[in-house]
């Protein structure tokens, strides 16, 4: 069986760590290098309900998206996450912004999941490597794209429409109002996860159109490809995909 590391170099391989944000933190988080794994679980967040669902499947390794270890720990204590990943022997590999980027990643399989073709890198001064995707599109609206999206997503949308025909449009997914005022007479539309208020009014007011479709909704569909890679390279692996709804409620 291989263990942790060699799955974590061969993410390493394709989705390489040192393209992660300088304020990310991708690569492996939590346990024991040279523990062989045999089942491997995926979920987008190392939460308390996916990491105890990792445990329940017999999982050695759990690969998530969002990074387990984000902002500095001051303690590790009963009831916390990282506790109960030690406790339970899970290790961690979190692949975040590196996988964001990265050729099949994120924002590739965000393209897929709409139904656009040839989506290409959009290098911004805002990231380090290009992650944002610029698509075509046949002519719509600002509503025609909305419906697609939440159809495509099975989402509740935000839509601040600029009025403007819509034939090309940058997907970011997650949080990518760091890139909204790059992208004004560079597209004529941005989907991403979330925006401030701010972005919406000033997007719309100089002829962009934007959508937030939620952080969840445009993220999720990369975990499966991500198990498909690996389950490709290691077929001796037991890859169980955890369940995993939409931390966020809507009333």
């Amino acid at each position: 069986m291989p263990t942790v590391k060699q799955i974590a170099d061969f993410i390493d391989s394709f989705a390489p760590y040192d393209t992660q944000e300088e304020w990310d933190n991708s690569g492996m988080l939590v346990g024991d290098p040279g523990t062989e794994a045999q089942t491997v679980a995926f979920a987008l967040d190392a939460t308390l309900e996916t990491v105890r669902a990792a445990k329940q499947v017999g999982a050695q390794l759990l690969i998530t998206h969002h990074p387990a270890v984000f902002h500095p720990l001051r303690q590790v204590t009963a009831g916390g996450t990282v506790y109960e990943l030690i406790k339970s022997g899970i290790s961690v590999i979190s692949a975040h912004t590196c996988w964001d980027s990265a050729v099949g990643g994120v924002n590739d399989t965000l393209a897929e999941a709409l139904g656009f073709k040839e989506p290409e890198p959009l290098p911004l001064n805002a990231t380090a490597f290009p992650m944002a995707r610029l698509v075509k599109t046949e002519p719509m609206s600002g509503d025609e794209l909305a419906r697609l999206v939440s159809e495509r997503l099975g989402c509740r949308l935000r839509l601040a429409d600029s009025g403007k025909t819509i034939r090309s449009v940058v997907l970011c997914g997650g949080a990518g109002g760091s890139l909204l005022y790059e992208l004004i007479g560079k597209a004529d539309a941005f989907v991403t996860g979330e925006l401030d208020h701010h972005h919406f009014i000033d997007a719309a007011q100089n002829g962009l159109t934007v959508i937030a479709a939620g952080h969840f909704e445009t993220e999720m569909p990369a975990i499966k490809p991500l198990a498909e890679k690996i389950e490709r390279r290691f077929p001796e692996l037991e890859i169980k995909l955890i369940p995993q709804g939409n931390p966020v409620k809507f009333y």
